[in-house]
């Protein structure tokens, strides 16, 4: 790895007597007084600003972002963390379909044609200048999920070459409200759209169309049709991603009602048959037709990452991670077009970038070296994430924890803070004892049925093994009457989150904010100075994987 030949020049002249320092309490409240809401609003304002156009990755508003990023990690005093460079280049393609993408559905002398953004939104992950699919045949395939674990294959007996999946988003767990089903109300990775593209592509259907509906997709149709249409951005593959579905894309629930109706179903009762098991695929007799025109242009992008050395085993590490992208501007000529992401997520990037400042003045340093990690592309599906997990500048074996930061709202001071995916491993006993400190209680993600573990870029790190701790700031407000909190996430997911309305705003209450990076300063500290490894819980989907590398952190005798 990369940074190993860095840490060795490092550490070579470190004074023994070091070794075996605890970071005295003093130090520990001192670095986190350095945490200030004066550099916290500073930096949510800079990455938020109109300047930088949205900060979509490969253009020049998201260059500038790179650019901002290293010059802080270097008044920071953090070491790059790639050689010389803090920049660890992504190779992505950018697909953008023609707005005169089409899709029609024709059964017999019937027929529908769907509006472009509307009523549908169609991509392609083919690099390839069309896309189109014609006479599909179209098979209503319950949620698409085959997953072994849990007894359950919605493709059993089925031949789906050459025709078009029409699948319901979440999974039966949420739809059918039964505890014993799948992860009950909590959504499982077979909920999120990504696993149902890439199971209908395994299963050689040439499209697969989700079927859109607010509760289960945990956002509106809007972010759909924002994240859906304009230019997208997927990593660079040799084959040119050959192996996807010729089209992927959604459908609003209105019109996937309309067309079920049309073949003499009903989308109510087709739902509730794809909950129970043994749900077999439903033939609807409908035909699918439709393509698109993609204008293709390569670009990169880079994750940046500034290191902070270990002072006593600097080939152990911590990472803080927060992606610095958004959606880049929106394709309309009129109205506010900058999607400037000021929660989504300039605050997570403004978080490690305070963290960093708490960490740079404590003394001693620590004895894991600390990695604060900014990727790119989150928002076209966690690429910058996946690109750095397979590639990682600090092997993943001997990376202690990975703490993400995703979209801290200004809410203010709470009672409580949730922990997204709770229950997963022994870094949330760390934070429940900090939470403590500031008189708070953890609580379980109070939205399991979204699926945020599976959403932000942690997961990448998860699925390799790493112990992950993803939080959101509480909704018990102090001084703020009950249900304050929750109204005010609900409001601004239904008129800010993807949309040109995320704006930051000086009026904010960003006290909650600073809390909770005091907490995860305390969780890291401990973390970084401890001997031990967290690890995964028993029963968690990831400690089979965790438990693999373990000869790798054995202690040396």
């Amino acid at each position: 790895m990369r940074i190993l030949s860095l840490l060795r020049s490092w550490s070579s002249g470190l004074l023994l007597v070091l070794a075996g320092c605890q970071t005295p309490g003093g130090s520990l409240e001192q670095a986190a007084d350095a945490i200030t809401e004066s550099s916290y609003r500073t930096y949510v304002a800079t990455l938020a600003s109109d300047g930088l156009e949205g900060r979509s990755p490969g253009t020049p508003g998201g260059e500038r972002t790179v650019e901002y990023l290293e010059q802080q990690f270097r008044e920071l005093g953090l070491q790059p963390a790639n050689g010389d460079s803090y920049r660890q280049e992504v190779a992505l393609v950018e697909l953008t379909a023609a707005p005169d993408a089409r899709l029609a559905f024709a059964r017999g002398e019937t027929g529908m044609q769907l509006a472009y953004g509307d009523d549908m939104v169609i991509t392609t992950r083919r690099v390839q200048p069309e896309a189109a699919i014609a006479d599909s045949e179209v098979v209503f395939v319950g949620y698409g999920i085959v997953a072994p674990e849990y007894g359950w294959d919605d493709y059993a007996g089925l031949d789906l070459r050459g025709k078009t999946a029409l699948i319901l988003v979440n999974d039966p767990g949420f739809g059918s409200g039964d505890p014993a089903l799948f992860n009950g109300r909590s959504m499982t990775y077979y909920g999120r759209w990504t696993y149902k593209y890439e199971e209908a592509a395994r299963q050689g259907a040439a499209a697969a169309i989700i079927i859109h509906d607010t509760a289960p997709a945990s956002y509106g149709w809007e972010v759909v049709r924002n994240g859906w249409t304009g230019p997208r951005l997927q990593a660079e593959a040799p084959d040119g991603d050959a192996g996807w579905c010729q089209l992927e894309g959604w459908i609003t629930h209105e019109r996937a009602g309309q067309l079920l109706e049309m073949a003499g179903q009903d989308l109510a009762g087709l739902q509730a048959a794809a909950m129970r098991r043994g749900f077999r695929a439903v033939p609807l007799g409908v035909r699918a037709t439709g393509g698109l025109h993609n204008a293709i242009r390569r670009a990169s992008s880079p994750n940046v990452a500034g290191l902070l050395p270990g002072r006593e085993r600097p080939g152990e590490y911590i990472v803080y991670m927060a992606h610095w992208d958004h959606l880049g501007r929106a394709q309309t000529s009129s109205g506010d077009t900058i999607f400037n992401g000021a929660v989504d997520n300039a605050t997570g990037v403004a978080g490690i970038l305070s963290l960093a400042q708490a960490w740079s003045t404590l003394k001693p340093a620590p004895a894991r070296s600390v990695l604060f990690l900014a990727v790119t592309a989150e928002e076209s599906g966690l690429i910058g994430s996946e690109h750095y997990s397979s590639t990682p500048l600090a092997p993943l074996e001997k990376t202690a924890a990975v703490i993400n930061l995703d979209a801290l709202n200004p809410l203010g001071r709470a009672e409580d803070l949730e922990v997204i995916g709770h229950g997963a491993s022994g870094l949330e006993e760390l934070l429940a004892e900090a939470a403590r400190g500031q008189g708070r209680t953890v609580t379980p993600d109070q939205r399991p049925e979204a699926g945020f573990f599976y959403r932000s870029d942690h997961f990448h790190f998860a699925r390799r093994g790493v112990p992950a701790l993803y939080i959101k700031s509480g909704t018990r407000l102090r001084d703020r009457p009950v249900g304050t909190g929750a109204a005010l996430v609900a409001e601004y997911t239904s008129s800010q989150y993807h949309k040109p309305a995320d704006e930051y705003d000086a009026a904010w209450d960003v006290s909650g904010s600073l809390q909770d990076l005091r907490l995860l300063l305390e969780v890291g500290v401990r973390v970084a100075n401890d001997r031990g490894w967290p690890d995964w819980y028993e029963g968690n989907e990831f400690r089979a994987v965790r438990a693999a590398s373990a000869a790798a952190r054995a202690p040396l005798d």
